[in-house]
């Protein structure tokens, strides 16, 4: 057997491409509720609240909207949706503001610093690591991301 090849023929590969399309997602969202927030001077937790909402919200809709593409009714695609992306988001973003909130000084540093910057990425790059596994298992199991395959 492949030793990148999970039992279940699921490559680290295809596990690597379905976490960075969530990534993608998430970081467009979330990088786009920081911004709001801290132009509006929003606290942290407000900043967040929109930072993880958008993130999911830009998770999905990059799933819906080629499972739509693919031919797929509106209401079959959010269930799509939904199913092959929930938990990764949910991973990615909880390790990634998990990382956001314990770099010192990162919640209040501000867009034109580094730091902000410095560990928004170095969380994006440590939840990436975390969720790519879980992705590799989801999919192992015809789940998550893999529910997605058959729309492609």
């Amino acid at each position: 057997m492949d030793h990148n090849t999970h039992q279940h023929g699921t490559t680290w590969a295809t596990a690597m491409r379905a976490t960075l399309h969530c990534l993608t997602g998430c970081a467009v969202g979330e990088i786009l509720g920081m911004v709001i927030g801290t132009a509006l001077m929003w606290g942290n937790a407000p900043t967040m609240v929109l930072a993880i909402a958008l993130a999911f919200v830009f998770g999905y809709s990059f799933t819906l909207f080629a499972v739509v593409r693919a031919g797929v009714s509106m209401k079959a695609a959010v269930k799509v949706a939904l199913a092959a992306d929930s938990v990764s988001i949910a991973v990615m973003e909880l390790v990634d503001n998990g990382i956001v909130a314990l770099v010192p000084g990162a919640m209040d540093a501000h867009l034109s610093e580094g730091l902000f910057w410095y560990a928004l990425l170095g969380g994006f790059a440590v939840a990436f690591v975390i969720t790519t596994p879980v992705n590799k298992w989801m999919i192992g199991r015809g789940k998550g991301h893999a529910v997605v395959h058959a729309y492609h």
